[in-house]
């Protein structure tokens, strides 16, 4: 699998692929979803320092995990976002559910 995942306490860092697109979309939100299933996750940390194209795949994967956390009452926050991305978080408006910073 292209993309990372990394627990770290209670930590999940999901490092994007160069595209995220409906085929690794779908397998990130497995994953993923295995992952906070079994383990006791309060944060995700989506890292897109390698993605230079998401599609709307890609957004669904993000809000998914959003409304996960929201429900456990925990956090997303992505990091090493370029602008081509930014733009497409402020577009869908995912950046009003996201904390957005350059650093983890």
């Amino acid at each position: 699998m292209e993309q990372y995942f990394e627990v770290a306490g209670t930590d999940l860092f999901i490092c994007l692929p160069e595209e995220v697109d409906h085929f690794n979309s779908e397998k990130i939100r497995r994953e993923a979803d295995r992952i906070l299933q079994s383990r006791n996750i309060r944060r995700i940390i989506f890292d897109f320092s390698q993605t230079q194209f998401m599609d709307s795949s890609g957004i669904g994967v993000i809000m998914g995990r959003y409304k996960n956390m929201r429900f456990m009452g925990g956090t997303v926050t992505a990091v090493h976002v370029n602008e081509r991305i930014r733009r497409i978080l402020t577009l869908s408006g995912v950046y009003k559910m996201l904390d957005i910073s350059d650093m983890r």
